[in-house]
Formats: structure tokens, C-alpha cells, sequence
């Protein structure tokens, strides 16, 4: 952070201004950044062949450079793994291996001149035609894309992307905008069939927090700003966004609003439509935006919901005003242990509906709750279950089964004297449903846990297995048949398939009044099956029917993108659509942002 500096009193209101130069995700992300898997360069599981074990790199986790001697054993039994063969990936293709980019030299010379840095390399090119679903990890590491943009170009400010679109609508090119690359729909990846020139918009140079209203708790800030640098930057100020999804040390503010996201501390912060307050969209007919900044306003239809979930569709998002909060005067994690996965979701309804929710609360089946004790150091199984409570006490006294029980992470934030009243009430409600308060420790392992879980699949797929997580909102009446059924779905798919060594488990990451969240991960040995990715698409949209036919969503957060797109009329319905597409008709005539997320534009 180059530093703040106070502006002049802006009516009375004294502001802030930031300048942010050092991002997590640099202009050259394989500086940092895989190439070809999840996060950081020298974050990764690793298979030790001398020892036998598997141990996480770097120092950037609570993990790092820690052995995990009993994860290679649960592997191989659960899986039939066979750790002394590796499928590792390839290298990062040649320069003069890549597709050359379709653009003349013409459209070349004009984006020149519009004085914003670009590039043709093949490799800039690669690392933004993904993000990171299985079948884009995957192509990286075994496969080639069919089509990659054409040129890559780093706007640095909202009026460098009006020159930009302007061109590309006069010029008849695509645009696809690019933030943190963390999407797992497909809604970066470049349509198969465009033939016209496609830009990569890469968002990671408009990284300025603008301004700070302390008195309106409020800040303005570039779209391309990382959700880590973010918060970091305003802790510096006393604040926070609160907004933390799983992907926050990666993705873009712009990302969030172009998808609807959801943190994992929303219920104390709200998620990205509670925290938004003002937006800027470049579209090809101008920008779209309010001419005021209020905290709410009675205008007919409210415009910033078109911008929130367009996935790119529409326009480019630029800037973003959103809430913040002073920081937390205190932060306590906690975990309940219940004996089965009924019980702990019978007590989130309860939560809920007495609406006593901490910060974050989250329920792991017994198949998460297992993975994740093995990704820390121990000597023994039940050793690592939990810290300070006996298995004599937990299986004789209490009679809970280790292959049935499951814990509950909570995360509590805000005045000391309110979280001790609201620890009380939620213990007494976990007793009331059979649980036990299972300390601290558990809770925050279970909640750092999520940042190190992304991981894991880079090493699966070097030992020929495929994972791959996605995740459904359902009314609380629901959830448990959702969850049951699924589970069914997937073992008869897999079954049906011939695949013998799989995992299906799940987790309750969010809680609402009417409902709740929860992701699934499957997983499946890959070695006897032709085309695992395409297998994996096929088990995992038998999964999503079945979860649509339980009352489900398509999405709660991740979006639409291509994945998800042969649901999405049915949920939003043909009125729906069509109304999108008039939308896209209006805003975009030429479908100059003809990236392809949840409908196919017919202009």
C-alpha cells in the first residue's frame, strides 16, 4: 500500500484515499500462481515416496511443511490408490505450440494505440482461458483447449475500459472479462464456436481502493481488487468488509458481484446484494449506474441486480461502493460434536429459526468430518478427532459412533459481552439435539480447513482421481431428504458405471429463516474409465437433477456460467429468459460480451 492520505471535506465528510500497488495476483500471475492447479506455487500436497507420507508445502498455512501420515492409508483403502504410480502433469506448452491469435493486424494496431498494455504470448493467453472446474485443471494438465482468447489486455482504470469496449463494438470483437480466475462454471472459457477476435479483459491492475467513508462506513473500490488485499488493506484502516468466500484469497470484488456471491461470514455481514451499494458497468451502450448513493431508493426495478450475476454478459464491472464495519472487537471459534448428521442439522434449523446465528456455522457429515481429521498431523485416527475429550467418554459414556458422528464449526464476531451470551445460547441448543461442545481448536481447524481443501484435487488427479465440489440451496424441510437422495443418486451412477471406489459427502456451509446450503463433494477412481472428466460431468448432472427434483437450486453462489445453463430456464422461467435476453439485446446489440453464461444471446 503506497499509503492514505486525507482528501478535502467532501460536504462536511472527511474521506480517505488509498492507492494499492502490491497485488496478491500480479500482471504475470505464474509468478505466484499455478499454471496448471489451485493457488499458490509453493502451496501443494505432496507425496513423499521414501516415508510414505503426504505433507503440505510452504509456510502459508497452519499445514505447511507438516507430515500427514494417515492420509495415504485412507486413500488407498477408500480409493485403491496406488501411490507408487503418479500421472503427474505436463509442462506448460511451448510458445509456438499455441493457437495463433485470430485477430488481423488492423484490430492489432488499434488496440495499440489505445496506449493500455496487451499481449499475444500464448501462455497469457492460456492461464486466462479457465478457471477452475475439473475439466479445465484437467485439460491443463493432460489436454489442449480448442479455443483460447486472442489477445490478453490490463486496463488499468474505468476509462480505459469505455476506449476498450468502444473499440470492440466498433470493431466486432468479444470481450471476456477476467478477474481472479476462480470460477467454477465455465463462465471464462471461450465459447468453441466464436470466430471473431476474443479479448481477455484481465481486471488485475484496477486494484486501487478509491476512497474510505468513515463516517458512512463505506469505500470505493477498482473491481479488480483481490478479496485478501481487500480486507488486508482495510484492517490497516480499522475495518472490514466481512465478506470472505472460499475463494476470497483469489478472486476479484468484480467476480463477486458478477456472480452473486455468498461469504462465509454473511450472517453477521450479508452477502455481496447486502454489502453492494453502488456500482459502474461499461456496456456497449454506456454505463450503466445510479446517480446517487443512499442507502436504499424506491425507483421502480433496482438496476444494480441486473449487474450482480450477469457473469459477463452484460458489461464490464469497473467500480463497486460497498459497506464496511469497524473491526470485531473479538473473534472465538467453537465446534459441537453430534452423533450423527440428523441431529446437527436438526439443531441449524433451531439455530435459525431463533435466529441466533454466529458470524459462520457449518456442519460437516461424518465424510468430511473424517478427511479433515486426516489432514493434520497425529499418530492415530481418534487421536486427531477431538482435542481433549476421552473416546472412552465419547463412545461408551455418550455412545457415539466414529463412523456416524459429525461436528459443527462455529464462528463468533463482534462485542466479548454478545458472543458469551450467544455461545451460551447456541451450546444449550446443541445439548438440546445430543451435542457436545468439542472446543475451539476443532472449530477454527474446521474453518481454516476450507482454504486448504482446495488443494487436495491437484494431488488426487496425479494418483488417478477426480474430484470436484458443487453446492445447491434447499428449504429446510427438504435438506435432509436433498442430501440423503443425492448420496443415493451418485453410489447408483457410480455403481452403474462400473466404479467401485468412490466418495460422495457433503457439508451445511450456510444458514438462512426459509433454509440452508450445502455442498457436495464426489470424487471417483479414475483408472479404468476412459474419460473421467466427462464421466464426472455425467454423475454430477444426475446429481443435479435429482437435487432440482428435491426442491433445489442450480446455484447459490458459484452461478450459472455454461455448466449450469440447461437449468437455468426452468428456474428463472421462459419470461425469464426472455426478459434476460432483451436485456442483453438492449445493453449489447452487437454481443460484444458474447461469453455465453446462462443463456445462449440470439441477436
Amino acid at each position: 500500500m503506497a499509503g492514505y492520505k486525507k482528501l478535502v471535506h467532501d460536504q462536511g465528510k472527511q474521506k480517505e484515499t488509498a492507492i494499492y500497488v502490491n497485488s496478491t495476483v500480479p500482471k504475470n500471475r505464474l509468478e505466484v500462481l499455478k499454471w496448471n492447479g489451485w493457488g499458490y506455487k509453493d502451496s501443494k500436497f505432496i507425496y513423499d515416496a521414501e516415508k510414505k507420507e503426504v505433507r503440505f508445502t510452504g509456510r502459508r498455512y497452519p499445514i505447511g511443511e507438516v507430515q500427514l501420515p494417515l492420509l495415504v492409508g485412507w486413500v488407498t483403502e477408500n480409493f485403491d490408490a496406488d501411490f507408487s504410480v503418479s500421472k503427474p502433469s505436463q509442462q506448460i506448452p511451448p510458445e509456438d505450440t499455441f493457437p495463433k491469435p485470430r485477430i488481423s493486424d488492423e484490430n492489432l494496431t488499434k488496440i495499440a494505440n489505445l496506449g493500455i498494455s496487451y499481449s499475444t504470448k500464448g501462455v497469457e493467453r492460456l492461464v486466462r482461458a479457465h478457471g477452475q472446474t475439473l475439466h479445465s485443471i484437467y485439460t491443463l494438465r493432460y489436454s489442449s483447449f480448442e479455443r483460447i482468447p486472442d489477445v490478453v489486455l490490463w486496463p488499468t482504470c474505468h476509462d480505459d475500459v469505455i476506449k476498450l469496449v468502444r473499440l470492440a463494438d466498433d470493431n466486432n470483437m468479444v470481450i471476456i472479462p477476467f478477474g481472479g480466475g476462480t470460477a467454477v462454471s465455465s463462465a471464462v472459457d471461450c465459447p468453441i464456436m466464436e470466430h471473431r477476435t476474443i479479448i481477455s479483459l484481465d481486471t488485475s491492475q484496477m486494484n486501487r481502493i478509491l476512497w474510505v467513508d468513515r463516517e458512512n462506513l463505506v469505500a470505493c473500490c477498482e473491481s479488480g481488487i483481490i478479496g485478501q488485499d481487500l480486507e488486508r488493506e482495510l484492517r490497516k484502516l480499522g475495518f472490514t468488509s466481512g465478506h470472505e468466500p472460499d475463494s476470497y484469497e483469489f478472486s476479484s470484488l468484480g467476480g463477486w458481484v458478477a456472480t452473486r456471491a455468498s461469504g462465509m461470514k454473511k450472517n453477521t455481514y450479508g452477502n455481496i446484494e447486502d454489502l453492494l451499494v453502488h456500482v459502474k458497468m461499461v456496456t456497449p451502450k454506456g454505463v450503466l449506474e445510479k446517480n446517487c448513493q443512499v442507502p436504499r431508493l424506491s425507483s421502480g426495478p433496482d438496476f444494480n441486480h441486473v449487474v450482480m450475476g450477469s457473469e459477463g454478459s452484460l458489461g464490464v464491472i469497473t467500480e463497486v461502493v460497498i459497506k464496511i464495519r469497524p473491526l470485531p472487537a473479538c473473534q472465538k471459534f467453537g465446534s459441537i460434536v453430534f452423533p450423527d448428521f440428523e441431529s446437527g442439522l436438526r439443531c441449524m434449523r433451531e439455530v435459525a429459526k431463533q435466529r441466533c446465528q454466529p458470524s459462520s456455522i457449518r456442519l460437516m457429515d461424518n465424510g468430511q468430518f473424517a478427511l479433515g481429521m486426516l489432514l493434520k498431523p497425529g499418530s492415530s485416527y481418534f487421536g486427531l478427532i477431538l482435542d481433549g475429550l476421552k473416546k472412552f467418554y465419547v463412545t461408551k459414556i455418550r455412545g457415539f459412533d466414529v463412523k456416524k458422528m459429525c461436528v459443527m464449526t462455529l464462528l463468533f464476531e463482534g462485542d466479548e459481552a454478545d458472543i458469551k451470551v450467544q455461545e451460551k445460547k447456541i451450546y444449550a441448543i446443541g445439548a438440546t439435539f445430543g451435542g457436545m461442545p468439542a472446543g475451539q481448536t476443532n472449530g477454527e481447524r474446521g474453518y481454516m480447513l476450507t482454504f486448504v481443501i482446495a488443494y487436495i484435487r491437484d494431488l488426487a488427479l496425479e494418483y488417478e482421481i477426480v474430484a470436484e465440489s458443487f453446492e445447491t440451496s434447499v428449504p429446510w424441510d427438504r435438506a435432509l431428504v436433498l442430501c440423503n437422495n443425492v448420496k443415493q443418486c451418485v453410489a447408483h451412477e457410480c455403481k452403474s458405471l462400473g466404479i467401485d471406489y468412490f466418495m460422495i459427502n457433503c457439508r451445511v456451509t450456510q444458514t438462512y429463516d426459509a433454509g440452508c446450503v450445502i455442498y457436495f463433494y464426489l470424487a471417483f477412481n479414475y483408472r479404468d474409465v476412459e474419460d473421467p472428466v466427462e464421466v464426472h460431468h455425467l454423475i454430477e448432472s444426475k446429481a443435479r437433477d435429482e437435487i432440482v427434483a428435491c426442491g433445489g437450486s442450480i446455484s447459490h453462489h458459484h452461478g450459472v456460467g455454461k455448466i449450469r445453463k440447461k437449468w437455468y430456464p426452468d428456474t428463472v422461467s421462459r419470461v425469464g429468459v426472455d426478459l434476460f435476453l432483451a436485456t442483453k439485446k438492449e445493453l449489447d446489440p452487437n454481443n460484444v460480451f458474447g461469453v455465453g453464461n446462462l443463456v445462449q444471446a440470439k441477436l
